[in-house]
Formats: structure tokens, C-alpha cells, sequence
């Protein structure tokens, strides 16, 4: 039998035109989503929910206090990944390393579960460290399936991120249904249940695979490298750990001085001024420390790569401010969908909302289900207990999702959860998808820089839509005491995620296009500190959304979400020729 698939024999057989094996990492990335998203939706509402007078109470923390913690986890799941990545090619191998980051990941949910501060914090570092080991290493076993086709790895991955859509999708809507109706630890527990179970049949579907991801072999031969002297100097390494250390500090220090008043940087340093802190200070000699590395490491180049990497910086830059607005659907969104949105529905509003939710429900369910089917025809002989995993979690599944539309169906005055507006983030996601990809690949494809600066004031008019919604909200107003309609919401979760499609995939594919093999794992870590920053300040500004509805109203805080990605991207659109001259001729 000719192997056309990296794998088992068993991997041979398809599923929709594509080895088994991808439906088994589309099933574990669907419920490694669920439970992310699931868990993720939940952590600033839970928070920030008061402690008193409310039938599921919180911890009653602040909106500042929970966005500086949710901030700095954010913004560490972005750099764990390059960690595991290193540690999954030289020892674990990418099997191993998926395994042992579910297994962690796992725990961590588990911890959730339990709601007290100790076990909030293990949880979350236990995630943190889970998902450095998860996050880059199913890619590797898709690209290593399908080393002998390529040119069928577009469509593995767009089969792939679908699971990715419907578990985020489905995580979001149960674990938030379930938190808010019943308690906040089935929803956590929830995330961990599923966790578990896409850990458990990722681990027995193992024979499938093979040799794929297995643990690698020690080099023996020593290959010829050009370009001596782009290797990493002492003073690099150096410059590397001490902008690492005082970043690292930086993103632990700003929760535990809000939560706790533990300070682990300087209040005072150099003392330059009165309104700069010690840690701002810090942070910014940091920040000057790796540009001069990064500088100093392009400038060894010759010109077109040096030009490449010059625009690879830029689009790393104006990358930050898109996940500074778009991650508010993480913090500030969450508070204006519980405290300031009409969520309460009667009458004939109530029986249609019920409708489009059981549809919106119901149909994704039955095709996956469908999907599940068709991967236990083909594989039951050699994974028989890891597919009957999966048939008792998609039974648990379909148990929630028809109690909680029996529930709903049932009650005179339907309650939209908050948790469901940010599902409408992989609902449109998977509804314009194609649109988009058959956009680029016309005659009509825009540029790099065009993307970018389409998928930012796309991102600024779904908060003009929030600002303006918002205006009916005065200053003065307490959390529940005004409240607007739901379609201020909907259309800024639709323009959001008509900009994440514009501007979302390009970035690793740019690192990879742009960057020279010698420094491609350096611009890849960059790139993810960019998305990291990103959410750091997301979830640092989110924060302030009391303070400044406080001092303004409700419509100014997000005001400056509409105005700030607007003009970065016309900035980034005048910028186009100049960024096409710096690619030289790649788009």
C-alpha cells in the first residue's frame, strides 16, 4: 500500500478527502477551544461580578484589578508557545508535548473549578504553561501529515480552524450558560470535563499517527551555514534575557500591585519625574534594550532582507494596536454586555431570538456529529476507545445544549447570558470566511498594508457603532440602571470580526515569507510579544472602563476605541508604497 499521508495505514483511509488523522487533531483543537474559550468568557464577568445582591455573586473585584490579571495571562499565552516549541523539537517531540499541555491544561481548569484566589492563580499559570506546551505543536503534526501533498495543507488547515471556530463557539455558549444559570463552577468545571476528554482521545488515537511527532533524533552531522556573522553574539543573548526578565516582571508586577499591593519592581528608579513610576521607567529601558537588539541584528543584513524585516516591524507595530481594541471582547465588552445591555426578552422578541439560537445551535452540532461519524466508520478497529470518548462527549453535549434550549423554550422572559454575544465572534468568522478567502485570491487582492488597514477601521467602526449606542447611557449611570438595545453589540462583533479577517491570518504567513531561515525564530517570537502586548494593554485599558466612564461617560471610553484603530489604519494605508518597496515583490 503506497502511504499518500504521514502515519498509520489507518491514516490513509479519508474523511471528506483527508487522512483520519486530521479530524482527530481537529476534534482535540475543537475541545482545547471549548475549553479555553469556555473558561475565558467567564474570568473578567466572574471577577468583577458583585459579591452581594446578586443571585450568582462574584468576587466583586474591580474592572481595573481584574483586567490587570486577565491582561498579563493574555498576555503570556502568547509567549509560553515559543518555549514549547523549543522544547517539543529537541526533546519531548510534538506528540508528547500536545499530551503533556492537555494534561497540564487539564489540571488547570480542574483548579478553576474550585474558585478561591489560591487555586485562581495555580489555575491560571497551570493554563499558561498547558498551552506553551498545546499551542504550536498541533500545527507541526498537520505539517508533517502532509509533507508528501502539500499542496492539500490549505485545506487541512481551513478544516482545522474550523474546529477551532466551533469549540470556541460551543465553549463560549455552554460554559457561559452554565456559569450564569447554575453557578460559576460548572463553568469552569465544564472547561476542565472537555479538556479532559480531548486530551484522553488525542493520547488513545496515538497508533494512528505513527511515527509522526515522535521523539526527535539527535543530529549527528553538523551542516555548512553562510552568514556568520547573523549568529546570535554573547551580547545579543545578553540584551535577550535582561528585556525578557524585566518584561516578564513587568506583566506579574502590574496584577499583584493592583490585587494585592505587592510591588515587584521599583516605585522609584532613576527619577526622572514625579509622574513616572519606577516600573514605567523600567519597562521602557527594557523596551529601548530590545530595539537596539533588534536594530542591531537587522542592520547586519544586506539591503532587500534588511528592508523585509524593516516592514515585518512595522506591521508587528500597528499589530499591537489592533489586539489592544479588538481583545476588549475579553474585558470591557464583557462588563457592557452584563451591566449595560437589555438582555431581558418577552413576548414575540423572545420566540424569535429562541429560534435563531436553536438554529445558530443545533446545525453546527449536527454537522459535526455527522463529521464524528464518518472519522468512527474509517477508524473504529484501531482507535475504538478514543472514538467512543468522543461519542460520550458530543451525548454530554447535546444534553446541555438541549436542556438549555428546553430551559429557555420553557421561561416566560428569556435572559440572553452575556457570555453569548462574544459566540457571534466564530459565528461570523465561519459565515464570511469563504467570502474573504476568494476576495484574496482574486485580481482584486489587496495589499499587505491595504489588509491591515481595512481590518483596523473595520475594527474602529464596530466600536463607533458601541460609542454611539452608548450615548443613551449618562455619566452618572450605575452597572444595570440604564440599559440599551443588543444590536449595538451584534454590529460590533460583526465589523470586529470583518477586521480580524482582514488582518488575523496574514501574520505568521508574513513572518515566514519575510524573514530569513537565520532569524526566523527570533521574528516569530517577536511577533507573538506583539500580539502579547497587545493583549496586555487590552486588558490594562479594558480596565479603566469605570474610571473613564466615571470621569466622561460610557460613549467617550469607547470613543477612543473608534478613533485609535481608524487612524492607525489610514496611517498604515498611506504607508503602502513604502511597504510594497520594502517587501520587494512579496505580498
Amino acid at each position: 500500500m503506497e502511504f499518500i499521508y504521514g502515519g498509520s495505514a489507518t491514516n490513509q483511509k479519508t474523511v471528506l478527502g483527508h487522512p483520519s488523522g486530521l479530524f482527530v487533531l481537529f476534534f482535540t483543537e475543537m475541545w482545547e477551544r471549548f475549553s479555553f474559550y469556555g473558561m475565558r468568557v467567564l474570568l473578567v464577568n466572574f471577577l468583577t461580578m458583585a459579591i452581594t445582591g446578586v443571585n450568582n455573586p462574584g468576587w466583586g473585584w474591580s474592572a481595573e484589578q481584574a483586567g490587570a490579571l486577565f491582561g498579563t495571562y493574555a498576555g503570556l499565552l502568547y509567549i509560553t508557545p515559543i518555549l514549547g516549541g523549543i522544547i517539543a523539537d529537541k526533546i519531548t517531540g510534538y506528540k508528547w508535548a500536545v499530551v503533556i499541555g492537555a494534561g497540564i491544561m487539564t489540571l488547570g481548569h480542574a483548579a478553576m473549578a474550585l474558585e478561591t484566589e489560591a487555586t485562581l492563580y495555580i489555575g491560571l499559570t497551570l493554563l499558561v504553561l498547558g498551552t506553551g506546551f498545546f499551542k504550536p505543536n498541533m500545527t507541526s503534526i498537520i505539517s508533517e501529515m502532509y509533507t508528501r501533498v502539500p499542496e492539500k495543507k490549505d485545506g487541512a488547515f481551513t478544516i482545522y480552524y474550523m474546529g477551532v471556530n466551533a469549540g470556541a463557539f460551543f465553549g463560549m455558549m455552554l460554559c457561559g450558560y452554565l456559569a450564569e444559570t447554575q453557578g460559576w463552577a460548572y463553568g469552569f468545571g465544564l472547561a476542565g470535563i472537555f479538556m479532559l476528554f480531548g486530551t484522553l482521545q488525542f493520547w488513545l488515537a496515538s497508533p494512528l499517527f505513527g511515527i509522526i511527532g515522535e521523539v526527535p533524533k539527535k543530529e549527528t552531522t553538523v551542516s555548512n551555514t553562510t552568514n556568520k556573522t547573523n549568529y546570535f553574539t554573547t551580547i545579543d543573548k545578553i540584551l535577550i534575557a535582561i528585556s525578557s526578565v524585566i518584561g516578564l516582571l513587568y506583566l506579574l508586577n502590574d496584577p499583584s500591585s493592583k490585587i494585592a499591593n505587592i510591588n515587584l519592581l521599583p516605585q522609584v528608579f532613576l527619577g526622572i519625574s514625579e509622574h513616572i513610576s519606577g516600573a514605567t521607567e523600567l519597562v521602557l529601558i527594557g523596551l529601548f534594550i530590545f530595539l537596539f537588539l533588534v536594530i542591531s541584528r537587522i542592520v547586519r543584513y544586506e539591503k532587500v532582507v534588511r528592508d523585509r524585516m524593516i516592514a515585518l516591524i512595522i506591521f508587528a507595530l500597528f499589530t499591537v494596536f489592533f489586539w489592544m481594541s479588538f481583545e476588549q471582547g475579553a474585558t470591557s465588552l464583557i462588563i457592557f454586555a452584563r451591566d449595560y445591555t437589555q438582555r431581558e426578552l418577552t413576548g414575540n422578541y423572545a420566540v424569535i431570538f429562541n429560534i435563531i439560537n436553536t438554529l445558530l445551535t443545533v446545525i453546527p452540532l449536527l454537522i459535526i456529529s455527522w463529521v464524528l461519524w464518518l472519522l468512527y466508520k474509517q477508524t473504529h478497529k484501531i482507535i475504538k476507545i478514543s472514538n467512543w470518548i468522543l461519542i460520550v462527549s458530543f451525548l454530554a453535549i447535546w444534553a446541555v445544549v438541549g436542556g438549555m434550549l428546553y430551559k429557555e423554550f420553557s421561561a416566560d422572559v428569556t435572559t440572553v447570558t452575556v457570555a453569548w454575544f462574544s459566540t457571534l465572534n466564530s459565528f461570523f468568522i465561519i459565515a464570511f470566511a469563504s467570502f474573504f478567502s476568494k476576495w484574496w485570491e482574486s485580481k482584486y487582492n489587496p495589499t499587505s498594508a491595504q489588509k491591515y488597514g481595512l481590518g483596523l477601521i473595520l475594527l474602529g467602526v464596530g466600536f463607533a457603532f458601541l460609542s454611539y449606542g452608548a450615548n443613551a447611557i449618562p455619566s452618572d449611570a450605575t452597572p444595570g440602571s440604564v440599559k440599551v438595545g443588543m444590536i449595538w453589540l451584534i454590529m460590533a462583533y460583526l465589523f470586529h470580526t470583518l477586521g480580524e479577517l482582514c488582518l488575523s491570518p496574514l501574520g505568521l504567513s508574513q513572518v515566514s515569507k519575510l524573514v530569513p531561515a537565520k532569524m526566523i525564530g527570533f521574528m516569530y517570537g517577536m511577533w507573538y510579544l506583539a500580539i502579547a502586548i497587545g493583549n496586555k494593554l487590552a486588558g490594562s485599558l479594558g480596565g479603566q472602563i469605570d474610571a473613564i466612564t466615571k470621569a466622561y461617560d460610557l460613549s467617550t471610553f469607547f470613543l477612543i476605541f473608534t478613533l485609535v484603530p481608524i487612524v492607525a489604519g489610514i496611517i498604515i494605508t498611506l504607508l503602502n508604497k513604502t511597504l510594497v518597496r520594502k517587501m520587494h515583490g512579496i505580498t
